[in-house]
């Protein structure tokens, strides 16, 4: 075999990621040719000086890649790269929700049968990340993340660190762009406070009938800065009161007025307010509105139809998707709109 492979022992980098990446150069390049027969795990072993566990390793990454394939009893062959196969993603979710189901449905469709895709859950948990990042650098031709974490300056600058390692080509953002994060990745996101006000706009003749416009924040919703940021521009620039609250009780909630929820992951906010609204004796869509963020399909019967203003979760994952059966990944704001229903 005239194909050298080595390893650098003073390298940071892993001595199997090492070998992973010199092998797949060789196979882009032709210098392991399609159907060429590969060293044995012991003959590589061997000849680097290395465990054969290491090996063992770098072949099956290299077959989860399908730049490989084994053969029983004959040993590792590079495959024909010019027939189509599977790609692999990994999906980071930062935690499930009924709309991330519908992104991840609309992203499953769009896909088709074209790739292999794993989902794992960072729980907005920035060292849960990083190991995620760690395990799994180099091992997948897509890395598509919803990156959610506390708006934490130390933690924004550790979560861009991590993201930083993908290469730009094989990674794509969902629901959140990073724009200091540089790089012609792509990402499929919301603008928080410019949507919120582009979405209230879309109801403002309505909206303008009640006496005043409550906002509702969860402590768990962790974007309420910046949709506080766009309802404010939204009050001043249409003369409409707004009263901010952070917890829901009877005692905030009048005749002829609004109430914009903002929810944490559980909802809890809206059942709140919905349960003594009720107890009051108003009847929601009448004497009270309520606008709830964020859309997912259970609206439509809640209360005979909520309405939102949302991002469209089901845009989201469709054109990650198709990015990446494109391959062209480029940055794009989904759209945004109020859906009008029973409760406005």
């Amino acid at each position: 075999m005239n194909n050298v492979i080595t390893i650098d022992i003073f390298s940071q980098i892993p001595v199997y990621k090492q070998i992973v990446e010199q092998i797949t150069n060789m196979i882009q390049t032709g210098e392991f040719a399609a159907g060429e027969l590969l060293p044995s795990m012991n003959e590589l072993s061997d000849q680097l000086e290395i465990s054969k566990e290491t090996i063992k390793k770098v072949y099956s990454i290299l077959r989860k890649r399908e730049l490989i394939e084994a053969t029983q009893g004959k040993g590792f062959f590079v495959r024909d790269c010019s027939t189509k196969h599977k790609l692999s993603i990994l999906l980071l979710f930062d935690k499930l929700s009924t709309y991330k189901q519908v992104l991840y449905d609309s992203f499953a469709r769009q896909m088709n049968n074209h790739a292999d895709t794993t989902i794992r859950l960072h729980n907005q948990d920035i060292e849960v990340f990083e190991n995620f990042i760690d395990e799994n650098l180099d091992m997948y031709d897509y890395y598509v993340i919803t990156p959610h974490f506390p708006l934490d300056v130390n933690i924004q600058k550790r979560l861009a660190k991590a993201i930083n390692r993908i290469p730009n080509r094989k990674l794509i953002l969902l629901d959140r762009n990073l724009e200091n994060s540089p790089g012609n990745y792509g990402a499929v996101y919301q603008d928080f406070h410019r949507d919120v006000y582009e979405g209230l706009m879309q109801g403002l003749k309505k909206i303008k009938k009640y006496a005043k416009l409550n906002v509702a924040t969860s402590p768990s919703s962790m974007y309420a800065s910046f949709i506080k940021e766009g309802v404010e521009r939204f009050g001043k620039d249409n003369n409409i009161e707004i009263e901010y609250h952070s917890t829901i009780s009877p005692e905030i909630i009048h005749n002829k007025e609004i109430y914009l929820v903002i929810n944490g992951q559980l909802d809890e906010g809206l059942i709140q307010l919905i349960r003594y609204a009720k107890e009051l004796k108003y009847k929601i869509g009448k004497d009270i509105g309520i606008i709830s963020y964020n859309e997912s399909p259970i609206n439509e019967i809640i209360l005979d139809g909520l309405t939102t203003i949302s991002t469209d979760f089901e845009q989201m994952g469709e054109l990650a998707a198709k990015m990446i059966l494109e391959k062209n990944l480029r940055k794009i704001k989904c759209d945004f709109k109020l859906i009008r229903r029973n409760t406005f």
